[in-house]
């Protein structure tokens, strides 16, 4: 194989199995995310997110709609995971991040169940498979994983988060993830707390795409120009300038360079609760994002994707404007 898997080098150096104890570990007093409840979920508490010790997949398809290196033509097998360890008022999918309640759902799944769901991609023949929302699950994920690698499983992982991850955390993630796929929502933590209820967002966020820059580096590609390993970040460009874009892409040019890939995404309606935020209660106008693209073409990023801002917040698909 011209481009293994971490997963796959450590399963062969006989590292995984110790990977995925000391991620378990995690569960014991959590310590995944930007919050470190402390809670023990393995006996039976549940912390903020409100997870527990069982694996909660809210829904498992084929994604189109992801940037299309990650795509190829069929699509990247993704697994949604149920919950989420922020409370953004704006979430989109909030019927799966944000249910009712911190009791028991029908999501529940075993690593069994998880590993046949990554085989099958795999024989559909997508090129990636993505787990979204992965943090508060990673243990059992990369559990599951294993078992799937025992079986033949062997396509690059993809990691798609909030980017509320924490430095312990993804320091065991290290060598197991192909792709970082990290959201960079915010640069200022009023608005951090405000629209999602985490005041340390920006502070956890630049550490954590700092950590994921140092274990994968810029995106790499295959011969059919499908991602095999690197960094992603999104960026979401809010209405009135709350996500501080800017100010995060000054950031990346400054700490990890112009040669990360960014996907500079348009696609803002008011969802969820938005509509209670003045600010957040209507689209983003066509203005606002262009400014935004300014600003990137101007500290000279030219890897990644940008979107028509008319169109975007329908379709979700990103539209390459970037060369590759």
């Amino acid at each position: 194989m011209m481009y293994p898997p971490g997963y796959m080098k450590l399963r062969e150096k006989g590292e995984l199995t110790a990977r995925i104890r000391d991620l378990k570990k995690l569960l014991e007093e959590c310590r995944l995310c930007g919050r470190k409840c402390g809670v023990n979920r393995l006996a039976g508490e549940r912390g903020y997110c409100g997870a527990g010790a069982v694996l909660e997949v809210a829904s498992s398809c084929l994604h189109r709609g992801e940037e299309p290196v990650l795509t190829g033509d069929l699509g990247v097998g993704n697994i949604f995971l149920g919950r989420c360890n922020m409370k953004c008022v704006f979430c989109q999918n909030h019927s799966i991040s944000q249910p009712a309640g911190n009791k028991a759902s029908d999501w529940g799944s075993s690593a069994n169940e998880l590993t046949e769901k990554l085989l099958r991609f795999q024989k559909q023949g997508c090129p990636t498979a993505g787990f979204v929302s992965p943090t508060h699950y990673a243990p059992q994920i990369f559990e599951a994983l294993d078992l799937a690698a025992e079986k033949g499983f062997s396509l690059p992982v993809i990691y798609n988060t909030n980017g509320y991850d924490s430095l312990e955390l993804l320091s065991l993630l290290d060598g197991l993830v192909d792709i970082y796929l990290p959201d960079f929502k915010y640069w200022n933590s009023e608005y951090g707390n405000i629209y999602s209820d985490a005041p340390d967002y920006p502070e956890t966020a630049r550490k954590s795409v700092k950590e994921m820059y140092r274990q994968v580096g810029t995106l790499r590609t295959d011969p059919s120009g499908t991602a095999v390993r690197g960094l992603i970040i999104r960026l979401l460009v809010l209405p009135g300038g709350i996500a501080g874009t800017g100010d995060i892409l000054r950031f990346i040019s400054e700490e990890l360079g112009t040669d990360v890939f960014i996907s500079l995404m348009s696609q803002y309606y008011p969802a969820h609760n938005a509509s209670k935020f003045p600010t957040l209660a209507r689209k983003l106008r066509p203005e606002e994002y262009s400014e935004t693209v300014r600003i990137l073409e101007e500290l000279g990023f030219e890897n990644g994707w940008v979107q028509d801002p008319l169109t975007s917040p329908d379709s979700y698909l990103p539209g390459i404007n970037f060369k590759l």
